[in-house]
């Protein structure tokens, strides 16, 4: 039986890995006000962050099977069941944000979203997160030859340990929420992530050099149960669709500006941050995306990527 306030409400639930004042997870909280807002309070939300309701992966099976509505996920833990996510995070295919939020806000990211109905889910907004970059305990890194050894903690994504693997590190797939402990105990030697991510999770007060890779700007994407969907009336579900695609704006105020403040924050706290070769790093990769491309569903959107990038 879904929680409800009252014979004629219903009460949504949300859930994301990240802390309360994730840009993410403010904007899914601006969903809710204005869901409950709009409906005077017939529909609301409830959000869960911080990883209370679990890992990503357990978020992912509980919204196909609607044990919960909503989540938002890192995009990479989708590639296996949704391979068209798998475009999104190519190794530098996307070259900046600006390139990304044009993708997201057109063809591309429309063709993304609609592939997840096959599933058991609905795609309801794609949220940018910035460049993704390697982190770590024991240097600078400045060429792929410099993370030779390096046990690096990766999402569990194929296409992050195929990368990591054509880099020469060893990669080790970790739940977000596993990572710290694992730095502090040198269970590894360092990770790779958004700066907004090093920042909030602390990962910064143990890996103390951040090295400017850019490697993927694999989004984040805000899902929700295909089945708990469907069971709200018509004008609901455009409603729902709507006010998700107007929070994609709002998350990006609250990422731009905590972005900007997280690296002036690691930067204060003595993290050391440095350029590397970018044209090593691109070489190195090169196979990575070659391979990922040929992938019949990943291929025309490559193409469109790479089109818009030129234009």
């Amino acid at each position: 039986m879904r929680p409800s306030l009252a014979d004629d409400g219903r009460l949504l639930t949300a859930t994301d890995v990240h802390v309360s004042d994730y840009p993410t997870v403010e904007a899914v909280r601006w969903i809710g006000q204005q869901l409950e807002a709009e409906t005077a309070g017939r529909l609301r939300l409830r959000v869960y962050h911080s990883g209370q309701l679990g890992r990503e992966n357990d978020q992912i099976d509980m919204a196909r099977h609607g044990a919960i509505d909503i989540t938002r996920v890192y995009s990479g833990a989708l590639n296996n069941g949704w391979p068209r996510t798998i475009a999104l995070g190519l190794p530098y295919l996307i070259r900046s944000k600006s390139h990304l939020r044009a993708l997201i806000d057109g063809e591309v990211g429309a063709r993304i979203l609609e592939g997840f109905e096959a599933r058991g889910l609905v795609g309801l907004a794609i949220y940018d997160c910035g460049a993704r970059s390697v982190y770590n305990t024991r240097g600078p890194l400045r060429t792929p030859a410099d993370l030779r050894g390096f046990k690096l903690r990766v999402p569990p994504s194929d296409i992050f340990l195929d990368l990591m693997r054509a880099l020469g590190a060893n990669p080790t797939p970790l739940p977000f929420g596993e990572v710290f402990s694992a730095l502090e105990t040198r269970l590894i030697d360092g990770a790779e992530n958004n700066i907004r991510s090093f920042h909030s999770s602390r990962q910064f007060e143990i890996a103390g050099y951040w090295s400017e890779t850019q490697h993927s700007y694999a989004p984040d994407i805000l899902l929700m149960s295909k089945r708990n969907f469907e069971s709200l009336s018509g004008d609901d579900q455009a409603l729902l669709r709507a006010l998700a695609q107007r929070s994609v704006a709002v998350m990006r105020e609250h990422w731009d500006a905590s972005e900007a403040r997280a690296r002036e924050a690691i930067l204060t706290a003595g993290v050391e941050v440095n350029a590397v070769d970018l044209d090593a790093f691109r070489a190195a990769a090169a196979p990575v995306l070659a391979r990922y491309r040929a992938h019949p569903e990943v291929a025309p959107l490559v193409d469109r990527i790479e089109a818009e990038a030129a234009a």
